[in-house]
């Protein structure tokens, strides 16, 4: 599978810089490399030695591109496990253009996307698990992805599966062996030991299989809907949060209709705040529209905050609507997470505060204007993930194909298990134990085909 041409790309992001990385690998990467470059000191680069850097210029038929520098790694010993040249030249388009053209001219190949990493995986440089990891780690923007990206790369959760498919493999072989001694009617495996494996099995998938839930918050962000009247403190509260932690904001365009989401971290965990309206009863067709696009968003959302303006709530007890809304979306939602926020508490008498609290329980009152109590809900919002595991450094799944793997694997196991306390047949566990491992290999990468491979990578940028 793997290619034999030399691939090129830009490895650093496109656009504009103040330098630019064009990364070259595969067999001819050092000789097409040396077609196009001029040591200053007159050196051959590849008479160099590995993992050194040069200074000179890119030169075609005495025009020169520009100066740039030339790191050398060579095979065995680079990303991919084959000669790797990486030129760094200054960040003008016109200059990348340029020297990229220059050497397709010369016989390199553009690269495809993650082709460089399916090189590193097909070279045993990296497993499928950790050379996806490559991928996440891209685009984490968060500590909590940050570090669940890095510990897989290093090899954690790879480790932990490739250790229990080689026990697994193991009493795999016993009980093949036992099939060839079949009249002989011999017991090669252990039962009692590979009961235990059994039980120690199900317990590591079973724990994967849950660390699911909250590395799939981690990896893709914590969707929080935010409902409440216009003017009550939505982007005021997003600020004062913005403001302890500098975050991501961006405009991200729904599908159903456009919608702000603020991104930001807390406490290394990353929060997507989606703004809704709010959910009075009304016969306004174009109200009743949005007021049914505010439920959906409720619906995708993992927590719900219920944002309302306190300083016009006074003691005369007008909070009908509120309390109206806020039991549509207890009644609709039971199980999903509510925050309930009075807004502008800084303008309330301690009597107002009183009255508020006695109408609406649990509810969190803060100045998002004069940042009071800012930290009581980043404390609340956190409180609704398990960052136990986190803290632990314990393996997290962020993966939804190695998610699947794991249910499927789990399924397996429970197969050979229940045939061990119906004694069921060899051959019969053989096949069901034979399963449990292909799933294994799959997460790994021992047990592959193009089309899986080429969906993975295909999700990669081009240079990586």
């Amino acid at each position: 599978m793997i290619s034999q041409e030399t691939i090129v790309a830009l490895a650093s992001p496109s656009g504009a810089g103040a330098i630019a990385v064009i990364r070259l690998s595969g067999k001819e990467a050092i000789s097409l490399a040396e077609s196009v470059f001029q040591s200053v000191s007159g050196k051959s680069i590849s008479k160099q030695k590995t993992h050194t850097i040069h200074l000179g210029h890119i030169v075609e038929d005495g025009k020169i591109f520009d100066q740039v520098l030339l790191s050398l790694f060579k095979n065995p010993n680079s990303y991919t496990g084959e000669d790797v040249v990486e030129i760094s030249c200054h960040g003008s388009t016109y200059i990348q253009q340029q020297i990229i053209q220059l050497l397709l001219r010369k016989g390199c190949r553009m690269a495809q996307a993650g082709e460089f990493t399916l090189r590193a995986f097909l070279n045993g440089k990296l497993d499928l698990s950790q050379a996806e990891a490559v991928a996440d780690l891209i685009s984490s923007d968060n500590e909590a992805s940050h570090q669940i990206a890095m510990q897989q790369m290093r090899g954690g959760f790879s480790n932990e599966i490739s250790k229990l498919r080689e026990e697994l493999l193991n009493f795999a072989s016993l009980i093949e062996l036992e099939l060839d001694f079949a009249e002989e009617d011999v017991e090669f495996a252990d039962r009692t030991q590979f009961s235990e494996l059994l039980n120690r099995i199900e317990f590591v998938l079973k724990r994967l299989i849950d660390s699911f839930a909250v590395g799939n918050v981690i990896k893709n962000g914590i969707p929080v809907a935010i409902v409440g009247e216009p003017n009550v403190g939505k982007s005021t509260l997003l600020n004062a949060l913005l403001n302890e932690e500098r975050a991501i904001v961006s405009e991200i365009a729904g599908t159903t209709r456009d919608t702000i989401e603020d991104e930001l971290t807390i406490g290394g965990i990353g929060f997507r705040f989606i703004d809704t309206a709010g959910i009075r009863e009304t016969k306004d067709v174009v109200e009743s529209i949005g007021i049914k696009k505010t439920f959906e968003k409720i619906e995708q959302a993992q927590v719900v905050i219920y944002l309302l303006d306190s300083s016009e709530q006074k003691a005369d007890g007008s909070l009908k609507t509120n309390i109206s809304e806020i039991e549509k979306i207890k009644n609709q939602f039971p199980l999903k997470p509510l925050i309930i926020i009075g807004n502008k508490v800084d303008r309330l008498s301690n009597e107002d505060v009183s009255s508020l609290k006695s109408q609406i329980e649990n509810i969190l009152l803060l100045s998002a204007k004069q940042k009071e109590g800012i930290d009581d809900l980043k404390k609340q919002l956190l409180s609704f993930v398990n960052t136990g595991a986190l803290r632990n450094n314990e393996t997290i799944v962020t993966n939804t194909r190695h998610y699947d793997s794991l249910l499927k694997a789990l399924e397996e196991i429970q197969k050979v298990k229940f045939g061990m306390q119906s004694n069921l047949s060899s051959d019969l566990m053989a096949i069901d134990i034979k399963q449990a491992l292909y799933y294994f290999g799959e997460i790994t990468g021992e047990v592959t085909n193009d089309e899986l491979l080429g969906n993975i990578f295909a999700n990669f940028c081009i240079g990586k």
